[in-house]
């Protein structure tokens, strides 16, 4: 593996330990046992670190949320949908965790974010059409937009809610389990408009989620490559 991705990997790795504020260019060069000179001939600064991180995490998101064009959208399509956003929120959780600190010190950042936002929004909306279209869900187009923007504000902001809300109890550590729960507020967003077998699965979705139980859980190294931070 490049120097320059395993950069992103270990940088990742440590921001989504420690929290982004906690760690430093010198603490990644450490841990990878490279000199900062080194660390700094591919990054001139820790938030292009986080810019480049950013970035594979929104290629990974928008291809996640692609839509077969030579097909009707599936059931299984749709649970990859939900599947694809838990697993890119975990993977890179440091960026909705510490999102507001992030934003507000990198101008790039926060411009790279608004189109961001808009593009995903574009992208699901395209992906409740397909679902319209295979007869899993019955939304007008009002709809559609106000469920998106809905779901947009739960998934950016649920992991800030599980560590500082106190709903899942006092000095919370996010895992995998309490991101997994936002799922839950997803499906009950979701639920007045589901159709055929979208519906008829609602109840056992809801009770694996609102669980914990963790089907096919990737490994970070292979959702990272995934992400496009590897060759």
């Amino acid at each position: 593996m490049k120097t320059k991705d395993r950069i992103l990997l270990k940088s990742l790795e440590l921001f989504n330990a420690d929290g982004e504020r906690n760690v430093t260019t010198n603490h990644i060069s450490a841990a990878l046992n490279i000199s900062p000179g080194n660390l700094y001939y591919h990054y001139r600064s820790k938030e292009d670190i986080i810019f480049a991180l950013f970035q594979a995490y929104q290629a990974s998101m928008l291809t996640s949320l692609g839509v077969p064009t030579d097909r009707v959208l599936t059931y299984e399509d749709k649970m990859g949908y939900l599947e694809a956003i838990f697993n890119q929120l975990w993977e890179y959780r440091f960026l909705h965790r510490d999102l507001g600190h992030l934003l507000e010190e990198s101008q790039r950042l926060r411009r790279a974010y608004r189109e961001f936002a808009r593009e995903v929004m574009a992208q699901a909306y395209r992906v409740y059409a397909g679902l319209r279209e295979a007869d899993l869900v019955i939304l007008e187009e009002h709809e559609a937009r106000a469920l998106i923007v809905n779901i947009w504000i739960i998934t950016t902001n649920w992991a800030s809610f599980v560590t500082s809300s106190g709903f899942f109890g006092d000095e919370v550590a996010l895992d995998r389990n309490h991101l997994r729960r936002g799922l839950v507020q997803i499906l009950s967003l979701e639920a007045p408009y589901l159709k055929g077998v979208a519906r008829e699965k609602l109840p056992e979705l809801w009770r694996r989620y609102e669980l914990g139980e963790d089907e096919s859980r990737p490994t970070p190294s292979q959702s990272v490559e995934l992400g496009g931070l590897t060759d």
